[in-house]
């Protein structure tokens, strides 16, 4: 139920194309929610569909250009009612946990390997978070209340969601690897 509203809060922030929208997708919405081009395509449909969003007028031929999308007031009223609402927290779904479960039954062969190579892919997610928040977060933006506004302030607080789960993941993967035997880390 949540890519609608990934889409809409992104159209909110900036009018755009589907191409567009998939592109902002791939720098920023989609570090926590991931979707494949087809996926907000088929949803951009839907939310024109049931009257959250509309094309805007195009100028000039139609042909070739790409049809650029905005929020209506009932996509508007449909976010604000989706962020009021309450929701549990999601139960760990994480096949990494899953296969050190197994490996604690049937032997930790191929184990450190694979611990590796996530740890390898989380140091460089937290890299590049860290990237990010050095860009666009600069210390006397985000320090105070005074210095950003509202929307700052939370777009900040969810990359540092970001920041926080990757270090523990780093952290982690780095203690696991040091506990199995032989110590590969």
């Amino acid at each position: 139920m949540s890519l609608p509203h990934a889409i809409l809060t992104a159209l909110l922030e900036k009018p755009s194309s589907g191409l567009e929208l998939t592109r902002r997708f791939d720098k920023s919405i989609g570090f926590f929610w991931p979707a494949t081009h087809q996926q907000i395509y088929r949803e951009l449909g839907r939310l024109e569909g049931s009257g959250h969003i509309r094309a805007l007028p195009q100028t000039g031929p139609v042909r070739g250009q790409k049809k650029e999308y905005e929020v209506l007031p009932a996509g508007r009223a449909e976010l604000e009612r989706w962020t009021a609402e309450g929701a549990e927290p999601r139960a760990v779904r994480e096949p990494l946990l899953l296969r050190l479960r197994a490996a604690a039954v049937v032997g930790t062969g191929g184990l450190a390997e694979e611990l590796e190579r996530h740890l390898a892919l989380h140091r460089a997610q937290l890299d590049d978070y860290l990237e990010i928040e050095r860009r666009d977060f600069p210390a006397e933006t985000v320090g105070t209340a005074d210095g950003a506004d509202t929307g700052v302030r939370l777009q900040h607080a969810v990359l540092r969601a970001g920041i926080g789960l990757e270090t523990f993941w780093v952290q982690w993967l780095a203690d696991t690897l040091a506990a199995l035997p032989g110590d590969p880390a």
